[in-house]
């Protein structure tokens, strides 16, 4: 009862509504509805106020879980202080499980649980109860909110929830080593009770391992625990609530332990000695036997490595590990010989890879044995004097010329003659073909060293006691070149200049190719041909390397003029004997901007400069059309001219004597003297007589003694004149040569009627006769007139 009005007095000072909804429910007695009073106003008095009852308050409730009872359980009473217990108030429920799970008697106020409940399904229900005037239907009080827990009994026995459990722990571990942690999970309310309080224990496994009761720590409990002797171990766990007291539940797990190796043992050879035979035919490399030593570990700690402690024979063996099987594979090294030596003993040594520093005290961990081997006696094939032999020949060599040989021979005790043959192939071991005998290889066909440069066959040597036994040995036979090809431009040039190029700039580098086989340091020399050195136009460059530069040697270059050239290369090789060509790169003029870049090469853009319009080209072509009419205009003027000052010196009167359109014979005429000499400065003063007029008075022609200084030129003259008459086949103008001057001391005087003083009349002809059957005719004519005229007058 005391408790009671505590809890009421609490509940008051706490809370100002109608109803009481606690915040932090503790689990206590069940409470029925207690009165409490408030401070209201007074009526009729605003500012002052009174304490009056409150309605009715409450607490939580609780209820039983997994109640059996063959009555609905009893959860609490509601009850009002307007309820006079006359019937006229009403108790109303709402929220969770109002009606389905609790029901309330409306004229009592009492709760109950009409079914059973489980609180690890729902811990705990809210719910809102009224009293509701029965006349008017109106609350009498506010609603109020309240719950009811659920009160836990021990239903559910603890569990593991991630077991079966795997664990691992080394071997050799001292007492109290960590091996796992186990945990069970119980779903009774923890806080209520020892109904969730677990404890833990081994019901199988002791006692190699222990557990912590509280925390499920598992640990080894023995010294020493050998992986060799027991590795696996399965261990039961028991998790009990209510502490382990007698009633609780329990649940249990299994704990599968496993002791891992560590490397605790040494290998150990099973016997000391092994004996292994190997027939002395054994190839190099091949395995001739095994040995092995045994180690209890397991995975990397049972690693073991094998070696040949250094002494007889172990110069001539290897030792390797199998990886799988842990086995010393033994390996021969170099080939054995049982003419040579008939056995061999060496020793051999296994240790671990992987050692553990805690185990160092056991002792090392290594073991030795000895290996011994007898070396069987076998009839072998030949043996050649070298593993491959190689040979030189040069291209186009006759036909049976000798170029090697191979050796073999038969080691054997009763040493046999040996055979060789080729083994043939393919058809190109018939370009060889070696004595059997003897083992000398010649040439069977001419070889070529641009078709095939390296021969690759294979020489077999037989014993003739026992042909089965062969031997083969590989044979390389290199084709050396003979200088017989040219080097050449080695691609196809498209070679161009701009018009705007400077000297010395390069426009393109080339290089060469040789079919022939370069020897080592073999150079291309590069320079222009001999006609093509001296032209202005571009040179060859070589830069030493075997490439060339071809650069220009003029300050432009105009398309208009010349749109292509055509360079003669000269290339020679370094050889012997040197051989030489001559390639022609051709070099096409192209437009170019100022960077040097290329904009056109085609012919028709010569004539369509970049940034004229149609209108300035027409321009341009009118004015070459007016040029070119002008230029036409004057030329034949200029003959017109020309025609007429010939037409004028044919009618004056000083040229009539004889005029020819040919001047001559040409300088035939005129190289034998000096024509400068037939004038005579004399006559050139005396005779100032005007040509062009007829003279006054008329003088006979006085004759002059011939000058001493001009008898050479009238011999000349005579002897050119015989010579002409008795060549009936000289051509006439070489008798009418016209000489500004004929000498001094002519017998008929000039005959040229300009600088004649006498008349026609006065004239002797008849000397003409002397000078010839031509000039007879002459003087026949003349003399002819001359008589007429004597007859008229």
């Amino acid at each position: 009862m005391l408790t009671r009005n505590c809890l009421s007095l609490l509940l008051w000072v706490l809370f100002d509504g109608g109803l009481l909804t606690p915040l932090h429910p503790q689990p206590q007695e069940i409470l029925e509805a207690q009165p409490r009073e408030d401070v209201v106003p007074a009526p009729g008095r605003r500012s002052s106020a009174q304490r009056v009852k409150r309605g009715w308050v409450w607490n939580q409730f609780f209820v039983l879980e997994e109640y059996m009872g063959s009555e609905p359980q009893y959860v609490g009473k509601l009850h009002s202080d307007l309820d006079k217990g006359v019937g006229t108030v009403k108790y109303t429920l709402s929220g969770d499980g109002a009606g389905t799970v609790f029901t309330i008697d409306e004229t009592t106020g009492d709760i109950h649980a009409i079914r059973s409940l489980d609180r690890e399904e729902k811990p705990f229900y809210t719910l809102r109860a009224q009293a509701v005037d029965v006349d008017t239907k109106k609350p009498l009080e506010p609603e109020s909110e309240f719950i009811i827990k659920v009160q836990d009994i021990n239903d559910n026995e603890p569990r593991f929830l991630d077991g079966p459990y795997v664990a691992s722990v080394p071997e050799m571990s001292p007492v109290g080593a960590y091996v796992l942690q186990v945990k069970a999970t119980d779903a009774d309310d923890p806080t209520y009770g020892n109904s969730a309080r677990v404890v833990y224990s081994i019901l199988q496994g002791q006692p190699y391992f222990s557990i912590d009761p509280k925390t499920g720590v598992i640990r080894t409990a023995l010294p020493n625990m050998d992986r060799e002797v027991k590795e696996q171990y399965q261990v039961l766990i028991q998790a009990k609530d209510m502490g382990g007291q007698l009633g609780g539940l329990a649940g249990t797990t299994t704990v599968n332990i496993t002791l891992t190796d560590v490397n605790d043992n040494p290998p150990r050879f099973p016997k000391s000695i092994f004996h292994l035979k190997v027939p002395e035919t054994s190839h190099v490399g091949s395995a001739i036997g095994r040995i092995r030593a045994v180690d209890p570990d397991f995975g990397k700690n049972a690693e073991i490595e094998y070696n040949i402690v250094p002494g007889d024979g172990g110069n001539l063996f290897d030792i390797t590990t199998d990886e799988y099987t842990q086995e010393g594979v033994i390996k021969l090294k170099k080939p054995l010989d049982f003419e040579t030596k008939k056995a061999y003993t060496f020793k051999v040594e296994a240790s671990n890879l992987h050692l553990d520093h805690r185990f160092h005290s056991v002792g090392p961990f290594k073991d030795t044995a000895t290996v011994k081997i007898n070396v069987l006696d076998m009839d072998e094939p030949p043996v050649f004097s070298k593993p491959t032999y190689t040979m030189e020949v040069y291209e186009d060599t006759p036909v049976g010329t000798i170029i090697g040989a191979v050796t073999a021979q038969d080691l054997d005790a009763g040493s046999s003659s040996v055979r060789y043959f080729i083994d043939w192939k393919n058809d190109v071991d018939s370009y060889f073909t070696i004595d059997a005998t003897e083992g000398t290889i010649a040439t069977n066909e001419l070889l070529d060293r641009e078709s095939t440069a390296q021969y690759n066959f294979s020489i077999i040597a037989s014993k003739v006691s026992n042909p089965l036994l062969t031997s083969k040995v590989n044979v390389i036979i290199n084709v050396l070149d003979v200088n017989e090809f040219p080097p050449e431009i080695s691609v196809p040039y498209e070679t161009s200049v701009c018009e705007n190029a400077k000297p010395g700039q390069v426009i393109q580098t080339i290089t060469a190719a040789d079919k022939d086989l370069s020897p080592a340091g073999q150079k291309f020399s590069f320079k222009l041909s001999s006609e093509a050195s001296n032209k202005p136009n571009f040179t060859v460059h070589d830069y030493r390397n075997n490439t060339a530069g071809i650069e220009t040697r003029r300050n432009g270059y105009s398309r208009r003029q010349q749109e292509l050239y055509f360079l003669p290369v000269v290339i020679e090789d370094s050889s012997y004997p040197v051989q030489s060509s001559t390639n022609t790169l051709t070099i096409r003029v192209c437009r170019c901007d100022s960077d040097g870049t290329i904009q056109s090469c085609n012919v028709e853009a010569i004539f369509l400069p970049v940034g004229l319009s149609t209108g300035a080209l027409i321009a341009i072509l009118l004015c070459i059309v007016i040029l070119l009419v002008i230029v036409v205009l004057y030329v034949a003027l200029r003959r017109q001219k020309k025609k007429d000052t010939l037409m004028t010196s044919k009618e004056d009167i000083r040229d009539n004597v004889i005029h020819y359109d040919d001047e001559g014979g040409g300088e035939e005429d005129t190289q034998a003297f000096d024509i400068g000499a037939l004038r005579n400065p004399k006559v050139i003063e005396d005779n100032k007589i005007r040509r062009d007029i007829k003279p006054d008075t008329l003088r006979f022609p006085r004759h002059r003694a011939p000058a001493e200084d001009n008898t050479d030129i009238r011999d000349f003259i005579n002897q050119r004149l015989k010579e002409n008459d008795v060549d009936p086949s000289a051509p006439p103008y070489d008798s009418l040569a016209t000489y500004a001057y004929e000498g001094n001391g002519s017998v008929a005087e000039s005959l040229s009627s300009i600088d004649s003083l006498t008349t026609e009349a006065d004239q002797d002809y008849d000397y003409l006769s002397d000078w010839g059957p031509r000039f007879k005719i002459l003087a026949d004519m003349f003399g002819e007139e001359e008589r007429k005229d004597l007859s008229i007058h």
